[in-house]
């Protein structure tokens, strides 16, 4: 059999093959691969390589089903994960991207059944379980088979809340290596006899924003089925999260990727680097990341008429405000060409909708206030802006 005849059954069994730089990257059903032909992919490595290049064989341009695959086969990370890894890659200790949420917990607590919870929702999530490691120069994806975490009670009683909040300040900003440790943590404080907190802790790289909703709604209703002793309610997932990153890096090649980033490169042509504002204090030189979070709630009447004005502008209220802040940073630094960052959630298939994992892609929402427009005229750009970024969203525009 030669190597063309061996593409051609690999094809009819439902495998991808392409390229990724000096990378050969496989997509596969589940059970679909004899060890024989893994050997031979191992084998002809290098000759795959060459003739997929020289052929420009690529399945880019046709909607790839998202489906489950062999996940003994190298798997490798997904763009966000990429742009993580780089990032931890300039400083191991750091822990700015450290994610964290608390739980209060109020009433008779079973410790067992909250144990139980958390552990099947590692099972459920394979993000979850996985560690990261270099093999042959390219970041790669480690799944644990298994991982089950022992839930530690740290009894406070007594303490302060500031001295409880120093403790878990502490604990949340403890860094953690991709290569080994466990990308989860979870400690449950007591406050009072029936007063718990429970810390969860989680890297980036294996979550976002999405995925936080995520795992609070599984895990209100595994402890619910679990204090009841009724077994799981949850459905199992039909795909994991690497294969949503072996998916995205075949997907995203050729004419999609080709037709996404000439938009980005149109969008953000001459684009200003920098917004200068002014401030009381003058740009550190290097930055410290030692910033802060101002919280405050807009009175009813005026959230009212906010929602009202997005619907009679068939707007939605992001829209509306992004429009107003885009003004502001204008009035206080004259400049008509306003460049926004906003984290886009990036699940536009239904299939990844359940998955905890890195999804999000931040995107730049660029605003040009040329002209003295109205307010309603610059809504309908900022309107504009923002669908064509929903449309293009795909890109890791951090990759390029």
């Amino acid at each position: 059999m030669n190597l063309n005849q061996f593409l051609t059954e690999l094809s009819d069994l439902g495998v991808k093959l392409w390229t990724d730089g000096d990378q050969l990257r496989v997509r596969s059903p589940k059970g679909v691969l004899t060890q024989k032909q893994r050997d031979l992919l191992t084998l002809h490595k290098t000759e795959l390589i060459t003739l997929l290049r020289s052929s420009n064989m690529s399945a880019s341009d046709i909607d790839l089903p998202l489906v489950r695959i062999e996940k003994h086969l190298d798997l490798p990370v997904s763009f966000g994960q990429q742009s993580m890894l780089f990032l931890n890659g300039l400083d191991r200790e750091n822990p700015f991207y450290n994610v964290s949420f608390s739980m209060r917990i109020i009433g008779s607590l079973s410790v067992t059944a909250l144990e139980q919870s958390i552990n099947e929702i590692i099972r459920r999530h394979e993000a979850i379980r996985t560690t990261f490691l270099m093999v042959e120069g390219a970041p790669m994806q480690a799944i644990a088979p298994k991982l089950t975490i022992t839930l530690p009670v740290v009894d406070l009683q007594g303490l302060l809340e500031t001295e409880v909040q120093l403790l878990i300040t502490k604990s949340v900003r403890q860094a953690f290596n991709l290569e080994k440790d466990p990308l989860l943590r979870v400690t449950l404080l007591r406050l009072e006899p029936e007063s718990h907190l429970l810390i969860l802790t989680m890297h980036h790289i294996i979550m976002d924003g999405w995925s936080m909703g995520i795992f609070l709604k599984e895990l209100e209703s595994l402890y619910q089925a679990f204090t009841a002793g009724e077994p799981s309610p949850l459905p199992e997932l039909t795909i994991q999260y690497a294969d949503f990153a072996v998916w995205q890096r075949q997907w995203l090649t050729g004419e999609v990727l080709e037709k996404q980033l000439n938009y980005w490169k149109q969008q953000l042509a001459d684009a200003p680097p920098l917004l200068e504002l002014p401030t009381d204090y003058p740009r550190p030189p290097v930055q410290t990341f030692c910033g802060a979070t101002r919280e405050f709630q807009l009175e009813e009447h005026l959230t009212k008429q906010l929602v009202t004005l997005s619907q009679k502008s068939d707007v939605t209220l992001f829209m509306t405000l992004l429009a107003a802040f885009a003004i502001l940073l204008h009035r206080y630094s004259s400049v008509d060409d306003i460049c926004i960052g906003s984290p886009f959630a990036n699940r536009n298939r239904p299939e990844v909708e359940p998955l905890i994992g890195l999804f999000v892609n931040s995107l730049v929402l660029r605003t040009q206030i040329a002209e003295n427009p109205s307010f309603s005229e610059f809504l309908l750009h900022v309107r504009s802006v923002v669908l064509d970024a929903h449309a293009h969203q795909d890109v890791p525009l951090n990759k390029w």
